[in-house]
């Protein structure tokens, strides 16, 4: 681990200031001064560019305990460095340089791991997050997190890296000459995979080869390289690499070179390809679960790394049948009157358009196929050349209609009129939607496809935003600002393992904890073996200790590397039998102190030592745990005490015996609030994370992380004297009442006992009560006081203005409940800024 005194020397760069511990590990390389997670350890980098300088935000970095600062301007940190007193300061010549290098010289530190390195034009995020998809069961993956693929984004990338990985795949992208050998010299990768070729970026290289050729600079010293043969461009580049680099590579053309030919023809569903492929003398027929020909051509990529691999036919195909879309890619959304949309908003080039215009063509709906396009930024093509290759890609691939977004393509219309049957023109993306009515869009598939600049995520949320349905809308922002509300309590060195059983609280295990993942906290638990099963298959690398595995389950935890809590004689014992067949993980020990429902007793440690002892060559204990049985109750903390003091007992016993330290934790959300003493070496964040402040001291510190809305769909006029629903049970009234049903029920979790004005929703910002019993599939409120409540309005059933804790409390339940019992058939949605 690098330590803050290592940076001179490896940077080239002058120590400006000590800092007050002149050995402090450097443990997260920071670049965004709103992203502080946890201040110890951290080392601000302070960028430059042309619309942001990062050495004016060195005084809000102090104040929020950053105590480590790379910079490479003295003249330009607020007051000089002696305005920072007990924080270190390193002067470099540049700054990304600097990022750079430490970046290689961490990744260094891992000269046997394997890593393999993507770039190309298209497909490279996909492709990146397939491959840890697929390789998941076989080995812990540190990859790429989203498309972390720049200058900046590599290093951050590759930072990540930790001993427990057995690979790391990570991506690359460059937009001139000269920058692929930086990112080469931090990812040092050991395999390569390039994607494709196409015109993003031609702009900045003299010729398409030339392009190429810079970025097949990567692969300059990998043992194998995978790439399709039949694109002749790269094929060429990769002719120019050292004879020490293996090819590996695969044909739809024939070619006779590829190792790896492949025979593609539609499946019978219509959302499916079969692939007829042969390898080392044997073919098999794949069932690809894409129809579209971007996903085909990336998981072919993938295809190849998985039969160079060696995996059984059988099992390549059960983890290909397994592969989920990665959002930003061709996402196909519902839409506004049974419309749908193929959400492409950030690829703009011209090979994507046409990658994206033959998916729309593929489309097995029926109707209109429509084309929303903004100006194309990065084709490197002169404008009328563009702009006809443009119309005769959307003639070619049947485009119905075309709205397009942005001055240039707007001086382009006649070309483009002449090709689409039905164009629209606005200049900027507002004018879009202010054009923009429901009614014009009817039983079609639209294509949204901008720039970046151009904001098309608004375009697809104005299709989306009458949607009928029910979704759980979950805010990572706010996850993350919980997430750093508990980690700010913490003392030094403490570390955090986080809870995402049952779904994540609700709130879906694999995008929280791929996000939890992203902010590095150290450890995942779920309840069940499964639970951790799906996290691996879906790239999670993270640590993971399954509360309540079964012996049935044991192979599992081998194969997946996961970590079981044992708490009772019957099941160590077992675990130990099973481990006679092999190496199995290491273990937590769960201690009963006082909770009374799981673990070893203080009385059990005579039996319990010397058993641990005997299987010592083949058994290791990870850590210890134990569970407070009122830490969120003030008139419980005396017990709390009792409970800690054993555990401080009983720990010392054990490490004693097996003559090694092992992780202790205790505290749960409301115990980091109680119980700051006792927070030991972990502590295990749950229903906190998730916007719920259980110890009741700081309940507004917190933000909602979920909301439950659906949408009216139905109004009623009620005469005096009429009920409601099953039973009647909604009353007669003395007055005329108009009432709105909801599309939830008991089915999507929304418990029974809201009804008959057990419970609310919010409608127009107003309070609206359950009438009625809940049914399983709706609901009814009174709307009678509330004006303007339509047909497709939402309804929020819990979040902003309508809190967990307040809906617990009417109906005698605690918040974990309504959180857990959310369906898992209620979409989940999740929005960050």
């Amino acid at each position: 681990m690098l330590s803050f005194a290592d940076l001179p020397a490896l940077t080239g760069g002058a120590l400006l200031q000590a800092p007050a511990e002149a050995a402090a590990p450097v443990l997260t390389l920071l670049l965004d001064s709103r992203r502080v997670a946890q201040a110890a350890g951290t080392l601000f980098v302070a960028l430059r560019g042309p619309h942001h300088d990062g050495h004016q935000y060195l005084p809000e970095l102090y104040q929020q305990g950053v105590r480590l600062f790379l910079a490479d301007r003295a003249a330009l940190i607020p007051g000089g460095v002696a305005a920072y007193p007990g924080a270190g300061f390193v002067l470099v010549a540049d700054a990304l340089t600097a990022l750079q290098t430490l970046a290689a010289a961490h990744r260094a530190a891992f000269p046997g791991l394997p890593v393999l390195a993507v770039t190309g034009s298209n497909g490279k995020t996909i492709v990146k997050e397939w491959l840890a998809q697929l390789l998941s069961p076989d080995e812990l993956i540190c990859r790429s997190p989203r498309s972390y693929n720049s200058q900046v984004g590599v290093p951050l990338s590759v930072w990540e890296l930790r001993p427990a990985h057995t690979l790391g795949i990570f991506e690359a992208g460059i937009s001139e000459p000269g920058e692929m050998p930086r990112l080469a010299a931090v990812i040092q990768p050991t395999l390569g995979l390039f994607t494709n070729l196409g015109p993003a970026h031609d702009a900045g290289f003299a010729s398409r080869q030339q392009k190429a050729a810079e970025k097949m600079q990567l692969f300059r010293g990998v043992r194998t390289l995978f790439y399709c043969h039949d694109h002749a461009e790269v094929h060429e580049a990769a002719a120019a690499l050292p004879a020490t680099v293996q090819r590996l590579t695969w044909t739809r053309h024939g070619a006779a070179e590829a190792q790896v030919q492949v025979r593609v023809e539609a499946g019978a569903d219509p959302g499916q390809t079969i692939a007829h492929v042969r390898y080392e003398q044997a073919e098999h027929p794949f069932t690809l679960p894409f129809a579209d020909e971007p996903s085909v051509e990336n998981a072919l990529h993938c295809l190849a790394v998985l039969l160079w691999r060696g995996l059984p036919a059988a099992e390549v195909q059960r983890r290909l049948l397994r592969l989920q879309p990665v959002a930003m890619r061709l996402e196909m959304k519902q839409a506004i009157h049974d419309c749908y949309v193929l959400d492409d908003t950030y690829n703009n080039d011209l090979t994507g358009l046409d990658l994206a215009l033959d998916a729309l063509r593929r489309q097995p709906r029926r109707g209109r196929h429509t084309l929303i396009l903004s100006d194309v930024l990065e084709s490197g093509l002169p404008a009328d050349e563009l702009y006809q290759r443009v119309a005769e890609l959307a003639r070619r691939h049947g485009v119905q209609r075309l709205l397009a977004v942005g001055p240039e393509i707007g001086r382009h219309a006649a070309v483009l009129r002449a090709a689409v049957p039905e164009c629209a023109f606005f200049a900027d993306t507002a004018a879009l939607l202010r054009w923009f009515q429901p009614d014009y869009f009817r039983h079609e598939t639209i294509l949204v496809k901008g720039a970046r600049r151009f904001e098309f995520e608004r375009v697809v949320t104005a299709f989306q935003r009458q949607i009928h349905g029910t979704v759980l809308e979950v805010n990572l922002d706010a996850l993350v600002h919980n997430l750093n509300y508990y980690r700010a309590r913490l003392q030094p060195g403490t570390r955090l393992m986080v809870m995402v059983k049952a779904f994540a609280y609700g709130s879906g295990s694999y995008e929280v904890a791929s996000l939890l993942e992203f902010h590095r906290v150290d450890y995942l638990a779920v309840a069940y073996t499964d639970e951790g099963v799906q996290l691996r298959e879906h790239g999670i690398s993270l640590p993971i200790m399954v509360m309540n595995p079964s012996p049935d389950s044991f192979a599992l935890l081998r194969q997946y590397h996961l970590e079981p809590e044992i708490y009772s004689f019957a099941r160590l014992r077992e675990y130990l039998q099973a481990a006679e067949d092999g190496p199995l993980p290491a273990i937590h020990l769960k201690l009963d102190t006082g909770m009374r429902r799981l673990g070893f007793a203080e009385d059990d440690l005579p039996e319990l030592l010397p058993l641990l002892q005997r299987h010592a060559g083949t058994l290791r204990v990870a850590s210890a745990l134990t569970h407070l049985a009122g830490a969120d109750e003030e008139q419980h903390n005396r017990f709390s005490e009792q409970q800690l003091a054993a555990f401080r007992r009983m720990t010392a016993r054990l490490e004693a015996a097996l003559g090694y330290p092992v992780i202790k934790h205790a505290l749960n959300s409301p115990g980091i609030m109680r119980f700051p003493k006792a927070q030991f070496d972990m502590v295990r964040l749950g229903i906190g994370l998730y916007g719920v402040e259980a110890a009741g001291l700081a309940p507004e510190a917190l933000q909602p992380v979920s909301t439950l809305r659906t949408t009216v769909s139905q109004l009623k006029r009620l005469p005096a004297g009429e009920t409601v629903g099953y039973g009647r049970r909604g009353e007669a009234a003395d007055h005329d009442r108009r009432i709105a049903t909801l599309a939830i029920g008991y089915a999507d979790g929304y418990d029974r006992r809201f009804s008959r004005g057990g419970g609310e929703v919010l409608i127009r910002g107003r309070r609206a009560p359950i009438i009625g019993n809940v049914c399983m599939d709706m609901c009814m409120v009174d709307v009678t006081g509330i004006a303007d409540v339509q047909e497709g309005d939402a309804a929020v059933l819990f979040g902003a203005g309508l809190p967990l804790t307040e809906l617990a409390a009417r109906i005698g339940t605690i918040p974990y409940e309504l959180l857990t019992n959310v369906s898992e058939r209620v979409k989940r949605v999740f929005v960050a800024e």
